[in-house]
């Protein structure tokens, strides 16, 4: 448990151990002799699991340097970044997920404020500690590869024979690049025009059955061709992990320059005990942690943390990047149901707080959403703009 403790204050300081170790978490104001801030435990941290209070931070000044926090703020931390409400909320969706729409946050319109890094910046100025300067700690632009093609498999082809589209199975097997969707090319174009970005393409790794379905030939010279490419523009790899609990294990690469030990869940379905065998697995960087139906700071954060099991207990080496902005969570035809205005603006309001508290930057576009009857191929430029 004190590991726990003392990584969630280092954290909450913006990992600064120096600032960390004039901070307490205890009842015994006395430690202020030797403390110069005490956090008041609410008493419920390893003991029961509870809503915490999500107002303001409530602080006294007891004297010159000096304060006291009355708000559990580290045991909030460990409830949102632990996700422990899903172990008293048990809704789920037909898919298995927790919902927005049945978390406190989705249910108080609390997703457009990361309370946690509010938390950090009160507790830093109570230290005398510079605030973080605004900007971005890092910016990742991530594309998850649910299909490669729509006409260069059996199934495509078929398919589009089917409905009539010969000719476009035509040009698609003529040339990869007239296949609708595959647009790495257009993807990568954009995304270089943030200098400080990293792209990151998460490859599907399943049995390609049910909801996995389909699964493109991973030793295919199509995937080979565009899994080089990517390489050589720069682009970092990850695994897209299945839809069910079946979770591919690592391979390492021994010649690679970037072991692939980064993954996203398919569907963003990542209940914990399967995140638990992500952490076993080895996995350093997931990349799941947004809500399927609603944009916004799932882990009350803007910041990359690791993740701690709720049902253990145990501080794990997993880092959680938080997912703020999927392009099918916005989608006018599912879950926000916005314009295009609308989804630029909201998208707005995420990146300018993420820019305020020095956070981490972590979209998604899939490949497959460019050239569909959305906006979303005309949309991302336009929110990229706001990176530069």
């Amino acid at each position: 448990m004190t590991n726990i403790i003392d990584y969630i204050i280092s954290w909450l300081c913006y990992d600064r151990p120096e600032a960390a170790r004039r901070v307490a978490y205890t009842d015994d104001v006395t430690a202020l002799d030797r403390y110069d801030v005490i956090i008041r435990p609410c008493g419920h941290l390893g003991k029961n699991l509870v809503v915490p209070d999500m107002s303001n931070a409530v602080i006294t000044c007891v004297s010159k340097g000096k304060y006291q926090i009355y708000t559990d703020i580290v045991y909030a931390a460990f409830f949102f970044i632990s996700r422990a409400e899903e172990l008293i909320n048990t809704q789920r969706d037909e898919h298995g997920r927790f919902l927005a729409r049945y978390s406190v946050l989705g249910q108080n319109n609390r997703l457009l404020i990361p309370l946690l890094d509010e938390y950090g910046r009160a507790l830093l100025k109570c230290l005398g500690e510079p605030l973080p300067q605004s900007g971005f700690s890092g910016i990742f632009l991530t594309h998850d590869i649910d299909a490669l093609t729509q006409y260069r498999s059996l199934r495509g082809t078929l398919g589009g024979l089917r409905r009539g589209e010969w000719r476009e199975v035509l040009r698609a097997w003529q040339d990869i690049h007239n296949d609708p969707l595959y647009t790495f090319p257009w993807l990568m174009e954009q995304d270089k025009k943030v200098a400080a970005a990293q792209p990151i393409y998460f490859i599907k790794m399943t049995f390609g059955t049910g909801y996995d379905a389909p699964q493109y030939r991973l030793r295919g010279r199509d995937f080979q061709q565009l899994n080089k490419w990517l390489l050589q523009e720069g682009a970092y790899t990850g695994i897209h992990n299945s839809y069910y609990d079946y979770v591919q294990h690592i391979i390492p690469d021994p010649k690679a320059e970037h072991p692939c030990t980064y993954q996203r869940c398919h569907y963003l379905r990542c209940p914990i005990h399967k995140m638990r065998l992500l952490s076993d697995l080895h996995y350093t960087d997931d990349f799941s942690m947004g809500f399927a139906d609603r944009i916004g700071f799932r882990l009350q954060t803007t910041r990359p943390v690791r993740w701690i099991d709720p049902e253990k207990m145990q501080l794990t080496d997993l880092t959680l990047h938080p997912l703020m902005i999927m392009d099918t969570t916005l989608s006018e035809k599912k879950y926000m149901h916005l314009s295009e205005d609308e989804a630029y603006f909201l998208c707005q309001q995420l990146i300018d707080k993420v820019r305020m508290h020095h956070g981490e930057l972590n979209l998604l576009w899939h490949n497959s959403n460019i050239n569909s009857q959305s906006y979303h191929r005309s949309l991302y430029p336009k929110v990229l703009s706001l990176l530069r």
